[in-house]
């Protein structure tokens, strides 16, 4: 079968292995249909990612067709699936907090293993998830990206009638914004690019805010009547946009960081304790694939415009140059492994 590899930094090469098998009573065996190309893949690509190594199969957005199971395991051949891909060991005390996604000894599929970009891929049953057939190959591989807009929405603790402000309209700005919207929030979003700001307004943000043009702290006091946003989510992830949800934020609000950024911010303490905010990080997702599904199967999710372009794995480096020529204006680039 075909793989895509990430050989090193820079080096991305197509190679053959042999086919997977069910080997555990628990294993999937998937016929790949579709992997999406993330931001994270591409630092992976660039050499910027600390946690991975190489060679390494990339992509952890991926889903397809079932083509072997074990006996324990809850999915058949012919069922199609989306593929969470985080394994966790069940034992570590995040674990034991239901909090898998921050496991002691987590393990990321394109980062610390192999991922999906390959033809076939063996999975424990508990990392796959089945979707409707209806559902089509482009919009399944939307689920993981919206698990992580969903999970935090879940860690700001969005309820109907908060007014939740999203920073960026990127990619995951979006999930983001779309969650918090089904969550019952009113959405302000921001961003310096028009274009993403009409989508986010087409596909559901309340209000937009070009931070290039406007003051945003002024632009959102004046929308929340002087209270600031009671849930503000940043998916910007720069210092300085850290430093100012502590600031817009209202009081008994909450701050969802995505970043990953090792620059320090300077925060005065008593921005959060004045406040009485809670502060707290987002990562990867903790049990939102079934939300997600569940919100796919009522047409909650406004996936049109979402996929800006779709390769065969024969263009892979064509699809890589293409996302880091167009970053600014490339929601999802997806490789189709049935071309």
């Amino acid at each position: 079968m075909k793989v895509g590899v990430v050989e090193k930094p820079g080096t991305l090469k197509l190679a053959e292995r042999e086919v997977p098998a069910v080997s555990l009573s628990d294993d999937v065996l998937i016929r790949v249909k579709r992997v999406g190309i993330c931001g994270s893949d591409m630092h992976i690509f660039h050499g910027k990612n600390p946690f991975a190594t190489y060679p390494r199969v990339w992509g952890h957005e991926f889903v397809g067709e079932v083509a072997a199971a074990g006996p324990e395991a809850a999915v058949s051949p012919g069922d199609h699936v989306v593929a969470e891909p985080i394994a966790y060991c069940g034992e570590c005390y995040a674990c034991r907090q239901g909090r898998g996604n921050v496991c002691q000894n987590l393990k990321v599929s394109g980062v610390h293993v192999d991922g999906g970009c390959q033809e076939y891929i063996v999975l424990p049953a508990k990392q796959v998830h089945k979707v409707p057939s209806d559902v089509p190959w482009d919009s399944a591989a939307l689920v993981e990206p919206f698990t992580i807009g969903a999970q935090a929405s879940l860690r700001g603790r969005v309820q109907r009638g908060d007014i939740v402000l999203v920073y960026g309209a990127g990619t995951i700005g979006l999930t983001v914004m779309q969650f918090a919207k089904f969550n019952g929030g009113t959405v302000i979003i921001t961003d310096i690019v028009d274009d993403k700001l009409a989508f986010a307004a087409a596909t559901g943000a309340d209000y937009t805010i070009n931070a290039a043009q406007e003051n945003v702290f002024d632009r959102v006091m004046q929308i929340t009547g002087g209270m600031g946003a009671n849930v503000t989510i940043d998916a910007v992830c720069s210092k300085q946009s850290f430093e100012d949800a502590l600031l817009v934020t209202s009081a008994a609000g909450r701050v969802v960081e995505m970043s990953f950024n090792e620059t320090a911010s300077e925060i005065a303490p008593l921005h959060i304790t004045k406040k009485e905010l809670d502060v707290c990080g987002s990562r990867l997702q903790t049990a939102r694939f079934p939300v997600v599904i569940d919100a796919l199967k009522r047409g909650a999710l406004k996936l049109d415009g979402f996929i800006t372009a779709t390769y065969p794995l024969s263009r892979m480096e064509e699809a890589f140059a293409y996302v880091d020529a167009n970053g600014p204006n490339v929601r999802k680039v997806l490789i189709d492994m049935e071309q």
